[in-house]
């Protein structure tokens, strides 16, 4: 009797799985964990130096886009431009701003009667932008990020 609940004991320590221990690969793990991560937003938006009294994340979004915004006005209006048709159009500037804060500009949208009556829009634009304080970049999960913006500016020229 004793032999067979010893064997009956040690058939079921064998046959039991709870002493298997499940390994669970690493990149099985980071998947899982990258399956959380929203990649449309960043934690903190790239910002500029006088930004940085902003606390909420909305606040230093606006501020960016806003001192971006007066940057590239403030530069146009120092350029004396003559035109012989009154322009209203809003160029879309799309840019990038890389992990080390550079800034890189992809494409201008602009209308065809702006680039006609203003030639040299798009250089404008660039020089202005090559002006800009230091950008510090975005961050996501505290490590800086490459982000991609829109930012219509809005040319009235009589």
């Amino acid at each position: 009797m004793r032999r067979v609940l010893f064997f009956f004991f040690l058939f079921s320590l064998s046959s039991c799985q709870y002493f298997d221990a499940k390994k669970i690969d690493s990149e099985t793990i980071l998947e899982e964990e990258l399956k959380t991560f929203n990649w449309n937003e960043v934690d903190t938006y790239p910002t500029f130096s006088s930004c940085d009294a902003n606390q909420t994340k909305a606040d230093k979004k606006a501020c960016f886009e806003n001192t971006l915004s007066q940057h590239i006005l403030e530069n146009l209006e120092t350029e004396t431009i003559i035109v012989s048709k009154d322009i209203k159009d809003t160029i879309v500037l799309e840019f990038q701003i890389s992990e080390t804060g550079e800034l890189t500009l992809i494409h201008i949208k602009l209308d065809e009667i702006t680039k006609q009556e203003i030639p040299n829009i798009e250089v404008l634009l660039t020089e202005s932008l090559n002006t800009l304080p230091q950008i510090f970049p975005a961050i996501k999960r505290d490590q800086p990020v490459k982000t991609e913006f829109n930012l219509p500016v809005i040319i009235n020229v009589n």
